[in-house]
């Protein structure tokens, strides 16, 4: 087991690709909290029956006070934070409302910013950890099906994770962020039965296929692994190609 006996807690876990995350993480041997506005429901609920849920809105810094500290009385130390909690509002910049904007921003770059405000002092403390930021394609490169503000939030988020990882190395804390293509999900399914989007989509994607939320959660158990020891500020492409043209 690749993550025996670490600790890890997972934002936006309760559903979707997080609920993916917090499986292999528990397969892979970790103690899994999971901090979701949500509880788990549903294929997600019986998965993740061993997971501790945690009531956390991502945006609140009093809620993840509260959070970490349940994390600190159940289990007495983190060793893994995963940034994963996100919303994506999809209208272009002409039509995007100045408050549709503001939520991006305070879920998607605020969330994670506090996280690790309040992560980091845990981290130092027990002599070091890992804190993993899903980020996106569109925090690499500008993409044209995706809207601004959603690429800009996950710039931000690619940034944010260089600039922790540079300056707190040297207590043992590993930051490094995760950079998806389109994921297969039920949502994107839906969003696929229009033949245009699906060429797109398909078309964009050297490998020719989606990735799988298993595809994902699979970088994110290698990189808070011992394997991955000494790999610190990387943004870490799953994407079948298509950023390597």
């Amino acid at each position: 087991m690749r993550l025996l006996n670490k600790v890890a807690l997972i934002t936006g876990g309760a559903q979707g690709l997080g609920a993916e995350i917090a499986r292999r993480f528990l397969e892979e041997g970790a103690s899994v909290f999971i901090g979701d506005i949500k509880e788990p429901a549903g294929e997600s609920a019986r998965s993740l029956n061993s997971a501790v849920f945690l009531k956390l809105d991502v945006t609140s810094e009093e809620s993840w006070k509260a959070a970490l500290a349940a994390v600190l009385v159940k289990a007495s130390r983190l060793d893994v934070l995963i940034n994963n909690a996100g919303i994506n509002i999809r209208k272009n910049i002409e039509e995007m409302p100045a408050e549709a904007l503001d939520s991006m921003i305070a879920v998607n770059l605020k969330g994670p910013f506090l996280g690790i405000k309040h992560a980091l002092p845990i981290m130092r403390a027990a002599g070091g950890g890992t804190i993993l930021n899903m980020s996106s394609i569109c925090g690499l490169i500008g993409h044209k099906y995706t809207n601004e503000a959603y690429g800009a939030t996950k710039g931000a988020i690619t940034l944010l994770t260089r600039s922790v990882a540079t300056r707190y190395a040297k207590d043992n804390i590993r930051c490094n962020s995760v950079h998806p293509s389109t994921v297969d999900t039920p949502f994107v399914q839906v969003v696929l039965n229009d033949p245009e989007r699906r060429a797109e989509r398909f078309g964009e994607i050297p490998l020719g296929r989606l990735a799988t939320t298993t595809d994902v959660a699979n970088a994110f158990v290698f990189l808070a692994s011992d394997e991955a020891a000494f790999i610190n500020g990387v943004a870490f492409p799953v994407d079948g190609g298509l950023t390597a043209g």
